[in-house]
């Protein structure tokens, strides 16, 4: 009764600084399985006017401490919201198979109820849990003995908003990292390739990783977004997300005999290989029931409109007609639409001009194509109308849209205009122009004195023949050029100093104006491929292991290398979280000294 009276106080007083909003009411654990004799928390979070709380009964586990009290607050746009937690630490007493009953709530005069949770508790001695997983090499066990999976506590989940599409409709993918253990570093192994899709990235405001907490099958991790990315598929039947790849060193603890390092603890850091489970994805071919005859592929939901700047001009003057496309759907695909212009009327490709937004909802927006027209002669005109056909996912039809007709009245041209312009009664006012009919030259032609002209002299026939010479040298030339690059690697060998010249060149402009994010992106990418180049190694088989295999063979020092090493490792962890004790001229000047040593060696 205590703990109850004490809970509802705490909850109570809470209350009075909350604002109305949607009540949620969870449970949690902080991993599962669990070890018989290992502490674990489970967690009850509401993010509302708690009035009462009612906790289960726990049967099957020893309450070692709680309930222990956490509350947040965020503020977003003037809204506010208040998050309060109850947790208790739990231990599991034997072996077997647990359920955590659900928890119960009043908030606002209605009654929440939590899930129930299913908890696994599994046999493992002292030793097993403290000891790390054989050889290091991230075997799926870590720091929990044999009987714990680490897939469970760090993986990575491609999430799709849609499974089943046609061609050409878009959906939207988030590789999203989960984790609720203790990560050293990390190291991006592979990029999904997103084969059989049109893929646009959506931009990140922030370049850091921003870790959120998400309760995922029970379980509370530590999450954060990877990825986020709009597909558009290009062919129909059964396509696949390629996996996103990961290593990451993970701490895992280990036994000590030293006492002191018993009671805080003795860790090592272990590699980890982590990728993303492919997500199979259903491509409908698009029906060819009803479609268009001018159907150009556009997919999606859209409208259209079209517009000319003036109808009333004289000859030669210039006229914008644009078209304009607005909606939701492959917009970036969109080919020009097929405008019938009159024939005395010169049309010129449209400037096309964007304004699209990329969102986990979809790419959105409006696209223009602004026609430039000329009409060279006078009279009217009509622009007729055209068509602009899209399909419609949601509702599994074609849409055809058709825009107005516009009347042209075209004057006669000004005086001095540049072009040829005709009156209705069809005479025809030849304007003499630079480039037009000339008029008859009268003046005395310059006469040439036979013998004095250019043709059979001794400076002809010098240049008549160093066209054989030149041909010879040309020849010779090709033939030591295609010697000298025969051999692939040894050009990604001589060029490794330039291309990585180039990226450092991009560093150099990065630091200068102050992008410390981008300025790391490329000194991190120049040292990777100068390395690739010089070493001839692979983009699949660039690691740390082979790149130090390959310059100890070249008889580089380990000082020269644990260099490398480092500045690799500074990069890499400075595109994820800033850096400390050394500023990014000393890294540049680094990276710049470290290509040169080895080119001063190899």
């Amino acid at each position: 009764m205590k703990i109850k009276h004490y809970i509802l106080s705490v909850l109570l007083f809470w209350s009075t600084a909350l604002f109305a909003q949607d009540i949620a009411f969870t449970a949690s654990v902080g991993k599962n399985p669990v070890i018989v004799a290992e502490q674990f928390e489970v967690v009850f979070t509401v993010n509302g006017n708690a009035e009462s709380f009612d906790p289960p009964s726990f049967s099957g586990f020893q309450v070692l401490s709680g309930p222990n009290q956490s509350s947040s607050m965020t503020s977003i746009n003037g809204r506010t919201t208040m998050s309060f937690s109850l947790s208790y630490v739990l231990v599991a007493t034997r072996e077997g198979e647990y359920t955590i009953g659900a928890a119960s709530l009043t908030a606002g005069g209605k009654q929440y109820k939590s899930k129930a949770i299913k908890v696994k508790v599994v046999k493992g001695s002292a030793s097993a849990q403290n000891s790390p997983s054989s050889g290091g090499s991230g075997n799926g066990r870590g720091d929990y003995g044999a009987s714990f999976d680490i897939s469970k506590r760090l993986f990575i989940r491609a999430i799709a908003n849609k499974t089943n599409v046609f061609q050409g409709e878009q959906l939207a993918v988030t590789y999203k990292l989960y984790a609720n253990i203790d990560l050293v570093d990390n190291m991006m192994d592979k990029l999904p390739d997103f084969n059989g899709f049109w893929s646009q990235e959506m931009k990140k405001n922030n370049q850091y990783v921003d870790w959120k907490p998400e309760i995922y099958n029970g379980v509370r991790y530590n999450v954060a977004v990877l990825k986020e990315v709009i597909l558009f598929p290009e062919r129909y039947g059964k396509l696949s997300l390629d996996p996103l790849a990961m290593t990451f060193v993970v701490r895992q603890s280990v036994p000590s005999d030293d006492p002191i390092e018993a009671f805080f603890g003795s860790y090592k850091d272990v590699k980890y290989k982590i990728k993303s489970t492919p997500v199979a994805i259903n491509v409908k071919p698009l029906p060819e029931a009803g479609k268009p005859a001018g159907f150009q592929g556009a997919v999606g939901n859209f409208g259209m409109g079209a517009g000319l700047d003036k109808t009333a001009v004289k000859a030669n003057e210039a006229i914008n007609y644009t078209v304009r496309i607005t909606g939701s759907g492959n917009i970036k695909l969109l080919k020009a639409p097929s405008v019938a212009f009159p024939a005395d009327i010169e049309k010129y490709d449209p400037k096309i001009s964007d304004q699209i937004t990329e969102s986990t909802t979809g790419v959105s927006g409006t696209r223009e194509y602004t026609y430039l027209l000329i009409p060279r002669h006078e009279g009217d005109y009509k622009i007729a109308p055209f068509e602009f056909s899209y399909f419609n996912p949601a509702t599994q039809k074609y849409v055809t849209l058709s825009s107005n007709e516009f009347a042209v009245k075209v004057a006669k041209g000004a005086p001095g205009s540049n072009v040829t312009a005709f009156a209705p009664g069809s005479q025809q006012e030849v304007k003499m122009l630079d480039k037009d009919i000339r008029y008859i030259k009268t003046a005395e032609p310059d006469f040439v004195k036979a013998g004095t002209e250019f043709y059979g002299s001794a400076w002809y026939y010098i240049l008549l023949s160093m066209g054989p010479l030149l041909f010879v040298g040309a020849f010779m030339y090709r033939k030591r050029h295609r010697e000298n690059n025969s051999d692939l690697v040894a050009v990604r060998g001589r060029n490794a100093n330039k291309v990585a010249a180039r990226h450092l060149a991009t560093a150099q402009k990065q630091l200068l104006a102050g992008d410390k994010i981008n300025f790391y992106e490329a000194v991190y990418k120049g040292l990777y491929g100068y390395l690739s180049d010089k070493l001839n190694i692979a983009a699949a088989d660039l690691n740390r292991e082979n790149i130090r295999e390959k310059l100890l063979s070249r008889n580089i020092g380990e000082v020269l290398i644990n260099q490398l090493t480092d500045t690799l490792d500074l990069c890499e962890m400075a595109r994820y979280a800033p850096v400390s004790g050394i500023s990014e001229q000393e890294v540049f000047d680094k990276a710049k000294g470290i290509i040169n040593d080895i080119e001063n060696h190899v």
